[in-house]
């Protein structure tokens, strides 16, 4: 049942439109299972309504009569139920299911859900006339099967919303909707990078020069055949002659006739190389998957091998080459901070992730360099993307694609009314961030270069409470030598000189891997990152030590700040290096000056340690995005386990308490420098629950200081109480932001 459902399921995805995916799995269902008929029916937005997509045994009077059946009534039970519905079992069976009885029934009926990131997409049904019960191992194959059919139905869903925004078929929902990670609005044309790297996300592309992309084409086969040949070669009297002949055949499929010309024809059609030998492929592996012979059967997946082998030979093609010379937005299943720095300054509008959420890194650099970005959009639309004109709508999560003047102008409208915004919240930026009754709460601002430091000192910021050192490091095909890093350092220490400048030292790992020493590891967010990489690293970590402390000479306005410390070992190991490191310098005749030394409060066991730590270190800082991810065990880059309100759990909010109490026993000032601080509900809490300052993207500091300018701290302490006292992180985000209407009124420049 394994291999028919790994079968189904290639099949599927290799389906070119949701009509073909699902048409192709009600024939294999249908066959698999030995059932008579197979349906799939799709639920209407907003309604307890179905639509039948795809059929196999059903005669048209069936179909006719389907809505105001028992039948349609058991899908529709399947709906409400959420799970496998068995008929005939009449047991907790609601009494709609038994009104439709008198309907002419098709016969014993089997119904599961299809479920995709906690939305009921559809049903899948079918049913078998004879009396025979359905065998426990067919149930499991449709369950299964549902659960699987369910993603392939999201993106098929989300493909067909593409293909049909780009034949202008735009109907009630001109856009893809996906989950908004930066707000803004932006055009341009999309960009795409690293998609192409899987057989099934090659887009097809039209191509000016078909003799030179045939040529490319050949190359490809015949480098991929000398690969192959060359490693059974290298095998010889190593392993039997019988597996070595392995190579073999899989050169022997290369130089089919079929495939090659197959492909030949369909860069000839107008198709690059690529896209026609993925066409090729799927139907080739297809032709293979559907025969009965098991030892058949299995030749599809040395198609799919050689298939991605001499993919990888074409690689180097796919990237676009071409100059910047307009506005772009980047497009990738994830993005990575040097692909977004790679895009020249000025040209970079907006970013779209297919996968991802909003608290990944990529977001965080969004929102830090003031550009749309949206998240959660299905990987197999992306081909059609690339090339065409599209909106980013941060604000609504929403992609726009073509978009013509009248389809944007809503989101338009809204995006001069935020500038409008914007230009009165810059009314306030000398103003003091200070409360109704006087409590004054120094806003720092979050940053990764030092061009970044004049934008935020003109946004008011008090100081910087987080430079992220590793930018510099991702950025570089080297490592950055001592006198790079002095320099840059001092930059940003000069700008903001005489007030604070918090360096956080290299934090890379988990999704920041370093090009020209990555770290491979199975689980890289519970692996080697942050102070634990410095630590292995010494010879590295030294050299920033070395920088900062020589950067700050004269200067004195600089804390460092140590990543992820989850031990009192590790925080004394880094002390112990920082101290050689003015050791070295003083021997060696440099000026250096020992700074203030902060701890970031990131890593659960670290909460519980802050009364040991506060007698080593000046002082803290909560990254409660990070803490928050290891708290609720939800891996903030997967849309599918995080949510907006995670960072309002109770549980977080209870965390971030203790760390307070436990640094004021011991008067040490603690920061927040998470995505929490620049939101102006979690700046109404942090306030609450005794936080001395918060840190966050220049952009975002206006309206947290008119939110704070607007409250007084004692009932931003009741807020927060109220907030600890309740249930989950949804409920305490309607609380509090029921609190933010109430102060909404407020200028802020009184």
């Amino acid at each position: 049942m394994i291999v028919t459902l790994r079968q189904i399921m290639r099949q599927v995805s290799a389906a070119a439109t949701l009509d073909d995916a699902t048409a192709i799995l009600v024939r294999q269902v249908r066959q698999a299972v030995q059932i008579d008929a197979c349906a799939i029916f799709l639920k209407r937005a907003e309604e307890n309504a179905y639509t039948l997509v795809a059929a196999q045994g059903l005669s048209q009077g069936m179909i006719a009569g389907l809505p105001e059946s028992r039948d349609g009534a058991l899908v529709r039970l399947v709906g409400e139920r959420l799970e496998l519905v068995l008929d005939p079992d009449a047991k907790g069976r609601r009494q709609d299911v038994s009104d439709a009885a008198r309907h002419p029934r098709m016969g014993r009926f089997v119904g599961t859900p299809l479920i995709h990131y906690r939305r009921l997409l559809g049903v899948l049904a079918a049913w078998r006339t004879s009396a025979q019960p359905y065998a426990r191992d067919e149930i499991g194959l449709f369950v299964s099967l549902g659960a699987q059919l369910a993603r392939a139905v999201h993106e098929a869903e989300a493909m067909d919303g593409v293909e049909r925004l780009l034949r202008g078929e735009r109907g009630a929902n001109p856009f893809l909707q996906g989950v908004s990670a930066a707000r803004g609005l932006a055009i341009g044309n999309a960009r795409l990078v690293g998609v192409h790297a899987r057989m099934d996300t090659i887009p097809d592309h039209r191509v000016a020069n078909e003799t030179a992309e045939e040529s490319a084409f050949l190359d490809a086969i015949a480098a991929a055949q000398a690969e192959l040949r060359e490693a059974g070669e290298g095998l010889k009297g190593r392993v039997p002659n019988a597996v070595r002949a392995l190579f073999d055949v899989q050169v022997m499929l290369l130089g089919d006739d079929a495939l090659v010309r197959d492909t030949v024809e369909g860069i000839r059609s107008g198709n690059w190389a690529p896209g026609a030998w993925r066409s090729t492929i799927a139907r080739h592996a297809l032709v293979f998957e559907q025969m009965e012979d098991p030892y058949l059967r299995e030749r599809a997946a040395d198609i799919r091998d050689i298939g991605q082998r001499v993919l990888v030979h074409m690689q180097s093609r796919m990237e676009p080459t071409t100059a910047m010379s307009e506005p772009c937005i980047l497009i990738g299943e994830t993005l990575g901070l040097a692909e977004i720095a790679a895009i020249p300054s000025g040209y970079l509008a907006g970013l779209v992730a297919l996968s991802g959420s909003p608290l990944s890194h990529m977001a965080v650099l969004a929102r830090a360099l003031g550009i749309p970005a949206v998240v959660g959009l299905a990987t197999t639309s992306a081909g059609s993307l690339e090339g065409r004109s599209i909106a980013v709508d941060g604000d609504e999560g929403r992609l726009y694609v073509e978009p013509s003047t009248a389809l944007v102008a809503k989101p338009q409208q809204r995006l001069r009314d935020a500038e409008t915004r914007s230009r009165q919240l810059r009314s306030i930026c000398n103003l003091p961030a200070e409360t109704l009754d006087k409590v004054r709460v120094p806003l720092l601002a979050n940053i990764g270069l030092p061009a970044d430091g004049l934008a935020a000192r003109t946004m008011g910021a008090d100081g910087i409470g987080l430079y992220r050192t590793e930018y510099s490091f991702l950025l570089g095909e080297t490592l950055p030598i001592e006198e790079e890093l002095v320099q840059e350092y001092r930059e940003i220490l000069t700008t903001f000189a005489p007030l604070p400048v918090t360096l956080r030292t290299l934090d890379v790992g988990g999704d920041k891997v370093l090009p020209y020493l990555p770290v491979r590891e199975d689980n890289p967010f519970l692996g080697c990152r942050g102070i634990r990489f410095s630590l292995d690293q010494p010879e590295i970590f030294l050299i920033q030590l070395r920088a900062m402390l020589q950067a700050n000479a004269g200067f004195g306005n600089l804390q460092v700040l140590f990543p992820m410390i989850a031990t009192n070992g590790e925080l004394d190991e880094g002390l112990g290096l920082l101290a050689r490191a003015e050791r070295e310098l003083r021997a060696e005749g440099l000026m250096a000056q020992r700074p203030r030394v902060a701890v970031m409060v990131e890593v659960p066991a670290s909460v519980f340690l802050v009364g040991s730590m506060a007698n080593r270190v000046d002082a803290f800082s909560i990254g409660t995005n990070d803490l928050t991810q290891y708290i609720l065990a939800v891996d903030r880059n997967n849309i599918q386990v995080s949510t907006p309100y995670d960072s309002l759990h109770p549980a977080v909010l209870d965390a971030i308490r203790n760390v307070v109490s436990a640094a004021h026993r011991h008067a040490k000032p603690v920061n927040v420098c998470g995505e929490l601080a620049g939101d102006p509900a979690g700046a109404l809490l942090l306030l609450g629950l005794g936080v001395d300052s918060l840190s966050m993207s220049p952009a975002l500091l206006g309206e947290v200081k008119r939110v704070i300018r607007c409250c007084n701290r004692a009932d931003a302490r009741r807020l927060a109480e109220a907030a600890l006292a309740t249930a989950d992180g949804f409920a305490i985000h309607q609380h509090v932001h029921a609190e933010l209407g109430r102060i909404k009124q407020c200028s802020g420049s009184g």
